[in-house]
């Protein structure tokens, strides 16, 4: 896995948020699913992580937002918890499959990923998190690489045209999102192998 993906452990992060600015608008949910390889060098999913999370004090919550998540961030059968113990929580397998696969780091895979990115970052900052697994800016976005494989960006579509099942009633949920976003890109990354790309950048480079 190190060598795949030079040393980055790609990490699959969905977001479900309060709004689109990652500085001022309340994070919801997060989600995480960690992938693995076997023995073929075929990327698998491992596991999988979600929290609640309770807005943040003096967070924004934009209604357009929450209406169309459908999410009551005060509802108590939701069992948030605070932002920074939900990021920590989120962190803490995370950092061990990075060392689990002799990573130096993990890359975060998102559709969007920028969106998803932006959000885990400012949480980590107000959190003072020291140890942000994350690479500090790239990532692997699936919008764009199902752009390139599939032809369509919009991830209930892309599932579709890559025979991946997807239930609209559950999208919007950050791990739903994030398994989703998990096959989709394990296929893109299986399919580029089958089709020997991989194998002509391990001749390229060695």
């Amino acid at each position: 896995m190190s060598n795949r993906f030079r040393g980055y452990l790609p990490v699959v992060i969905d977001v479900e948020t309060a709004g689109f600015n990652a500085q001022t608008d309340a994070l919801l949910e997060i989600a995480a699913v960690t992938l693995t390889m076997d023995d073929d060098g075929n990327l698998l999913i491992d596991e999988s992580y979600e929290f609640n999370v309770e807005p943040f004090e003096g967070a924004n919550l934009e209604k357009a937002a929450l209406d169309f998540t459908g999410i009551d961030p005060y509802n108590p059968l939701r069992g948030a918890i605070p932002e920074a113990e939900a990021m920590e929580k989120i962190f803490k397998p995370i950092r061990k499959a990075v060392k689990a696969h002799s990573c130096k780091r993990a890359i975060l895979v998102g559709h969007n990923a920028s969106f998803d990115h932006g959000f885990v970052t400012a949480a980590s900052e107000r959190c003072d998190i020291k140890r942000n697994p994350f690479h500090p800016f790239s990532t692997f976005d699936t919008a764009t690489l199902a752009g390139l494989a599939v032809g369509h960006t919009v991830l209930a579509k892309s599932c579709d045209l890559a025979d991946i099942d997807f239930d609209g009633n559950q999208a919007h949920s950050a791990l739903y999102d994030t398994m989703k976003t998990a096959e989709l890109f394990c296929m893109i990354v299986n399919r580029w192998k089958d089709l020997g790309g991989w194998q002509m950048m391990e001749d390229r480079y060695e």
